[in-house]
């Protein structure tokens, strides 16, 4: 990937951190087919949702065949074979809701879950790599990369939501994708002292940022709050920081103690992550915990591009030290255009889970029609919790506040945000 000319020997580059040009993190042309050995697996992954709701996806899986993973060779095989393994772990956990979950994940779907996982370099679980990165194909190949023209080749319960939460995240991915691109240009530029092209290429990313924004709108378009809380959220669950399973998931002949892994959470988006680093964005001990234990949830070259990112120079020290009003303004916007997209995504939180989460308590005991039944049968000891683990709002807050103090300080008392 073109990284900006410096004349030094060390010019940062993305090349080797498995990014696109085109599509930045986003898997390009997933697989839909793996070799023909795999089908068991295949036949029961394309039917999820079928066979929870029919509570028969337990003991297809408990049936299926212990398949060795050695002839998954090329890394989109791999990376389907994931996706695929993950998305049977979480049916078969949660097919029953919160009160009959499992303890042990049979050794047909845990041993190679976790050999496949090992080569990958991620954990045994579904993840953002999995469910939004490599789950989307076009229907018309040559068609625009759009709502209208994605459809995921893996789904879990959900029906249209499912698709919608899934693929609308993807838009986000791909919304970001200049921004990442613009991050060599900065690095660069910084090392050779260009304010002018560190100005332009903030600038570039603070629209990327801006159109990130755009797209997570779409939420409301095509997610309903309802399915998402009542039917989608306990699939996206783990088994770390769970109310629902304190002990953690038995991978049988993997090891005999049971293990703990998070939820799928957007904090797994590597994203962010990048612009964090760049921008010199701290955040407090334990959200900055919980933020860097998600990046092993990550592929690792995309991992590695972020801790290397936060090796570079300190941009916000350049942006200090040069008395240039068009770098200052340019790096000012950036962080404004960041912290917005956080304030929304906030905002979709709140309208997703803690709403919700409101009216389940109330309605527990009174359900009258399907939306407040899918409610109210939602798990409780999730209610105020996301995906990943976390507390969702405190932390979702405590990260924007986080963003707010990374502005240069001669304006930031004039940040009404």
């Amino acid at each position: 990937m073109a990284a900006a000319k410096t004349g030094s020997k060390a010019a940062f580059s993305l090349d080797s951190y498995h990014v696109s040009e085109e599509l930045g993190f986003i898997l390009p042309e997933p697989l839909e087919e793996l070799p023909p050995y795999y089908q068991p697996w295949m036949d029961i992954t394309l039917r999820i949702p079928e066979l929870v709701h029919s509570h028969e996806l337990r003991s297809h899986i408990n049936k299926m065949p212990l398949l060795s993973s050695k002839f998954l060779q090329k890394h989109r095989e791999l990376r389907l074979a994931h996706l695929a393994l993950s998305m049977m772990t979480m049916g078969y956990v949660w097919q029953e809701g919160e009160n009959d979950t499992v303890e042990v994940l049979p050794c047909s779907l845990a041993v190679p879950c976790w050999e496949v996982s090992q080569r990958l370099g991620l954990p045994p679980i579904l993840t953002h790599a999995d469910g939004v990165l490599a789950n989307w194909r076009k229907k018309d190949p040559e068609g625009p990369f759009n709502m209208e023209n994605l459809e995921l080749l893996v789904r879990l319960p959900g029906g249209d939501s499912v698709q919608g939460f899934f693929l609308v995240t993807l838009l986000v991915e791909l919304a970001g994708v200049p921004a990442v691109r613009s991050i060599p240009t900065v690095i660069n530029g910084v090392k050779c002292g260009d304010s002018e092209a560190v100005a332009r290429a903030l600038e570039d990313i603070s629209q990327s940022v801006q159109d990130m924004t755009d797209a997570i709108k779409l939420m409301q378009v095509y997610v309903d709050p309802s399915v998402f809380y009542g039917i989608m959220r306990i699939y996206l669950s783990g088994w770390k920081d769970n109310p629902c399973m304190p002990k953690g998931l038995i991978y049988e002949g993997v090891q005999t103690e049971p293990l703990e892994y998070s939820g799928g959470s957007a904090a797994q988006s590597s994203l962010l992550h990048c612009f964090d680093e760049l921008l010199g964005i701290k955040h407090e001990a334990k959200n900055g915990d919980f933020l860097t234990r998600m990046r092993s949830y990550m592929p690792p070259a995309h991992k590695q591009l972020i801790q290397d990112i936060s090796l570079q120079p300190s941009l916000r020290n350049f942006v200090q030290q040069q008395a240039n009003e068009q770098l200052n303004q340019a790096f000012q916007v950036c962080v404004t255009k960041l912290l917005a997209f956080r304030s929304y995504h906030i905002n979709v939180v709140s309208r997703f889970i803690t709403v919700p989460a409101a009216r389940a308590r109330q309605l527990r005991n009174q359900s009258r029609d399907l939306e407040e039944a899918m409610i109210s049968r939602a798990p409780s000891a999730l209610e105020e919790r996301g995906t990943g683990g976390s507390g969702i709002m405190t932390f979702l807050k405590s990260v924007r506040d986080q963003t707010k103090i990374a502005f240069l300080s001669e304006t930031s008392n004039n940040m009404n945000l």
